[in-house]
């Protein structure tokens, strides 16, 4: 063999010796540094309802069925009846344990071990309010609130057929065409007979609880309605700060309103009119008067108080069922008959649309429906043949200041621009205001 092949060999025979020397110091390094695996730890981010850190309980949420009592849902999570006895002696002061409504919600906080004891009960009378019986540590009981969110809108429409169906077609809630047609512009505006074409601006605020549960409509700022060619402007003032009496004027401060609202209930139907000579065929066809207006509703629509006043009368009779009576001033006095449940109580003060009960059947009647009667100086009379007093007009000490604190809104209404593409449910940059 030549030197020549003998050195080409040698020199393959150290390279070959220095890659198995690197291969094998590498498996070495890998042997002696071995890899650890990272595992992210993710701690459980808090959450709060009721004041309480839900992470620390075991939460169970129901809703009270027929049959239910305190002491029959306590038993069931396992609490004798001598610390029932006892916790609803201690809360007695703060909440009546028996008051619980069939299909509201409850939540029961637990400890979280393997007894799963109750530490806490919690009751929901409505969407905002709350009642808290907490045996934790000591047993007391108190009432709070859900914070509440209020935010500013806008929104525009042109009429087709009629305000409710344009709301509908927009995605509103249709408690705004309500109040825009019954609580706003009920004596200016026949919604009736709405035109195609009629359109409407309008800022109104919605309602949220815990940011997130929308509450309904819970105002309208301003609105501006134009009707045949016509412009309706109104804006919303507090005429009395101290019974919280809000008004709707336009924009030389003249009311809207009359004293009375047309019919205590929404988008009820007349079913039987004030008839001093009405003959009914079960009777012999002999007449039996009827001194009241019924308006046709489902069992638990609100029946709202046409006009403010105090309640003088919340009772039950035989032919009247569950009623309430209120007075309004020294000329008139309404009454509502045929309740499922009255919301008043005798001697408390009602603004106009508060509700006061509910439709039901009680009483003589063959149907859910409102009886609505109305007296004016002790007798009774027909309100749709009345006529009815205007709302109190704006006091002169209060005028200039209506007419400046409007200035700015009217801008802002006339500011907004009538387009069908307009995202409605986006807030403006007005204020958001939360309320804790």
């Amino acid at each position: 063999m030549d030197q020549t092949r003998i050195r080409r060999l040698g020199k393959e025979c150290v390279i070959l010796l220095i890659v198995a020397l690197s291969l094998f110091n590498c498996k070495n390094d890998k042997e002696e540094t071995p890899q650890v695996e990272e595992v992210a730890v993710i701690e459980p981010q808090d959450v709060y309802e009721f004041g309480f850190n839900l992470n620390d309980f075991v939460v169970k949420r129901d809703t009270i069925r027929k049959g239910d009592s305190f002491g029959t849902i306590m038993e069931r999570n396992r609490i004798g009846y001598p610390k029932i006895f006892q916790i609803a002696e201690k809360a007695k002061d703060s909440f009546d344990i028996t008051k619980l409504n069939i299909g509201n919600p409850y939540t029961i906080l637990c400890s979280k071990d393997s007894l799963q004891e109750p530490k806490c009960f919690i009751y929901q009378p409505n969407k905002e309010e709350y009642v808290v019986v907490n045996f934790l540590d000591s047993i007391h009981a108190y009432t709070s609130r859900k914070p509440i969110k209020y935010v500013e809108k806008i929104a525009t429409g042109t009429i087709d057929s009629n305000i409710s169906v344009t709301m509908e077609e927009l995605g509103l809630s249709p408690r705004l065409a309500y109040k825009m047609a019954d609580e706003i512009y009920a004596w200016t505006i026949d919604f009736r007979r709405l035109q195609p074409g009629d359109r409407f601006k309008v800022i109104y605020t919605d309602k949220y609880i815990d940011d997130s549960i929308y509450a309904g409509v819970h105002n309208i700022k301003a609105a501006f309605f134009e009707h045949n060619k016509e412009a309706f402007y109104a804006f919303q003032f507090e005429t009395d700060s101290v019974k919280g009496i809000k008004d709707y004027f336009n924009e030389e401060a003249k009311n809207l309103r009359r004293a009375f609202l047309k019919m205590p209930v929404q988008f009820g139907r007349l079913s039987s009119r004030y008839n001093l000579k009405r003959r009914i065929a079960y009777y012999g066809n002999k007449i039996r008067p009827h001194k009241g207006t019924d308006f046709a509703a489902p069992v638990g629509t609100e029946i709202m108080a046409t006009a403010n006043g105090t309640v003088t009368k919340s009772a039950y009779t035989r032919g009247n069922g569950k009623y309430v009576k209120i007075r309004h001033n020294n000329t008139y006095e309404t009454q509502y008959l045929h309740m499922k449940k009255q919301n008043v109580k005798v001697g408390q003060y009602v603004k106009q649309g508060d509700v006061i009960g509910w439709v039901g059947m009680t009483g003589n009647t063959g149907g859910p429906h409102v009886c609505y009667r109305f007296w004016k100086n002790g007798k009774q009379v027909d309100p749709f043949r009345e006529k009815l007093p205007e709302a109190e007009p704006i006091s002169d000490s209060l005028k200039s200041r209506y007419l400046e604190y409007i200035q700015p809104i009217k801008v802002q209404l006339d500011d907004i621009e009538f387009e069908n593409e307009l995202d409605i449910d986006m807030p403006t940059n007005s204020e958001i205001t939360d309320l804790q």
